[in-house]
């Protein structure tokens, strides 16, 4: 990889990084605030409803014992159900509760509103959320060490 290519991968990541940081949470006081951690797991949730907890910690790089603590945070805050598995006791299925799909809906609304008149073409929001959710998936598949090109969708 030369020079050029690698400072332009990093500057990606950078704004990245940066953009995430100016996108701030609602202030309506019907919205449940979440740390990073937080809304990584409940993005994965939403996204997996019905999921089991090991897939959301491993979704959200955070081990068991971390996990659980932040489980049991969500679920005291009535944003996650925990419903046991019926195809195995021992295991549990999580899913977004209506008070969670109304923050995603907050959350909808207050970044849309942030970033209305940025970006105003379809085609360009478009090709920047499937670039960014095709880097999504391929960081993902090296991670747990797979081909990213044995799976496209993600």
């Amino acid at each position: 990889m030369s020079d050029v290519e690698a400072a332009g991968l990093h500057e990606l990541a950078d704004l990245i990084f940066a953009v995430g940081r100016q996108l701030r949470p609602p202030t309506d006081p019907s919205f449940e605030p979440c740390t990073p951690i937080e809304i990584s797991v409940m993005r994965y949730i939403h996204h997996h409803p019905g999921t089991s907890a090991r897939a959301a910690a491993e979704a959200a790089l955070l081990p068991s014992s971390n996990f659980s603590r932040v489980l049991r945070g969500l679920e005291k805050r009535g944003l996650v159900d925990r419903v046991v598995d019926s195809s195995n006791a021992r295991g549990v299925c999580l899913y977004p509760t209506e008070k969670a799909h109304q923050n995603l809906q907050y959350l909808r609304d207050n970044w849309a509103q942030a970033l209305r008149g940025i970006v105003d073409d379809p085609a360009t929001i478009e090709t920047v959320n499937a670039t960014l959710r095709r880097i999504e998936h391929e960081l993902i598949a090296r991670r747990r060490g797979a081909d990213p090109r044995d799976s496209r969708a993600g």
